[in-house]
């Protein structure tokens, strides 16, 4: 008989996300569904599981606001937003670095929306994984799933790897601005609220940081 070290779930996530599948973990918000970003196939995986349209970009999560910098052009706005908002539910849409330009996101091919999460597991699985391309666990025009039996329902063995919360997630979506154009734009309103987000930016320039 072999004495088999106990499963770390959060480690078999961070391994089938990095090997291409799809896992389904707790945000801040709700719960998400991702992938690694920069293999084709994997966020073509993602896409088809949801259902998404390819004109909708999918947001990437961050563990670190050095991670975010890596994959995004940040400038002096975006550092005054992570300063009020992150960790937190505020995704912003900037232009590409280099090292994020090829990942096949969906959307504008010259930006991305990037977010760090405040939530203890997500960050533990972005420390172990780097970015992912995450977005809402749910089917396109569906509510997003609250908990693990609606999810599994949803999505199945096309997830590799669940982790949820004993209780149900009824959380509200980021916010989303845009600060690829000047001026900035508000393209969702969620969990940040929009007069939050206009005293954060008013006055801030818009040369790079």
């Amino acid at each position: 008989m072999t004495n088999e070290a106990p499963r770390n779930p959060i480690e078999d996530a961070a391994q089938a996300a990095l090997d291409g599948g799809l896992i389904v973990f707790p945000t801040d918000t709700v719960y998400g569904i991702g992938t690694r970003p920069d293999n084709p196939a994997s966020t073509a995986r993602l896409f088809e599981a949801k259902g998404r349209p390819r004109d909708l970009e999918l947001p990437v999560l961050v563990g670190s606001t050095e991670a975010a910098r890596a994959i995004a052009v940040f400038d002096q706005r975006a550092e005054a937003l992570v300063l009020h908002f992150w960790a937190g539910p505020l995704t912003i849409v900037l232009h590409r670095t280099a090292s994020s330009r090829a990942w096949d996101l969906g959307g504008d091919p010259a930006t991305i929306g990037v977010r760090m999460p405040h939530h203890p597991l997500a960050l533990a699985i972005l420390a172990k994984t780097g970015p992912l391309a995450v977005t809402s666990a749910n089917r396109s025009g569906e509510p997003p799933g609250s908990t693990c039996e609606e999810l599994a329902v949803t999505f199945g063995d096309a997830v590799q790897a669940y982790l949820c919360e004993r209780e149900p997630l009824e959380g509200r979506p980021s916010t989303v601005v845009d600060l690829s154009t000047t001026p900035w734009r508000l393209l969702r309103v969620g969990a940040v609220a929009e007069r939050d987000v206009t005293a954060a930016l008013v006055p801030t320039p818009v040369s790079p940081a």
